[in-house]
């Protein structure tokens, strides 16, 4: 195997949750009395810290954790459960899980709403360990959920693979001189992810299993 450790994001990598997050910032937008962004642009909302991303469409700097707590009061009761594996997603975590590589989850996503995703969809059990952003903001962007885990498992950068679909998970990665394999079914721009420095882009669950074997 080209790879000990495979490191999966959430969104848009392993679950379709586009559905609940675009319904989620707009009930924010709309609770702030603020114009939302076009439908292209919500879809930016996956992937990138959300405070970072309600500045970037009309928010004020003062006004985003306002907008990220009224994002999760819909997204924590009902957003977070619309959602879904992607097909073969499930298969493919079976597989790499018996051939013995170690699979963990390095997400931008609250910690605790990963759990809650992953229990729900039972898909905890692939994973030798779960890792998310924290509530007070001490853990947010990408790079330091991953120098995080990494801390937690006692691993380093060696034998270590990224899988993501933004150019978020390919930086965030390389902070740390971990190489990223961008998948194309998921939110991100496959140009950025190139300039950004992916290792491969792969377009279907074989050719993700094949970029990490």
């Amino acid at each position: 195997m080209k790879y000990k450790n495979l490191l999966f994001d959430l969104d848009g990598t392993l679950t379709d949750s586009s559905e609940g997050i675009i319904k989620s910032a707009l009930y924010a937008f709309e609770k702030m009395q603020i114009t939302p962004p076009g439908e292209n642009d919500l879809y930016t909302f996956i992937g990138p810290p959300l405070g970072d991303s309600f500045v970037k469409h009309g928010v004020e700097e003062k006004d985003k954790d306002r907008a990220v707590a009224t994002f999760r009061e819909r997204y924590t009761k009902i957003g977070k459960f619309e959602n879904a594996p992607y097909p073969g997603m499930i298969d493919l975590l079976n597989k790499l899980k018996k051939e013995g590589f170690k699979l963990y989850v390095a997400t931008s996503k609250l910690e605790s709403i990963a759990l809650e995703v992953l229990e729900h969809f039972n898909m905890t059990g692939y994973f030798d360990e779960i890792a998310g952003s924290t509530k007070d903001g001490s853990r947010e962007k990408k790079d330091d959920v991953i120098r995080y885990l990494l801390d937690k498992i006692g691993e380093d950068a060696s034998d270590t693979v990224m899988v993501g679909d933004t150019n978020f998970d390919v930086l965030g990665a390389a902070e740390l001189g971990i190489p990223c394999i961008a998948v194309t079914w998921g939110f991100g721009d496959i140009d950025e992810m190139k300039k950004a420095g992916a290792v491969a882009i792969v377009s279907s669950m074989d050719e993700l299993y094949e970029a990490v074997r």
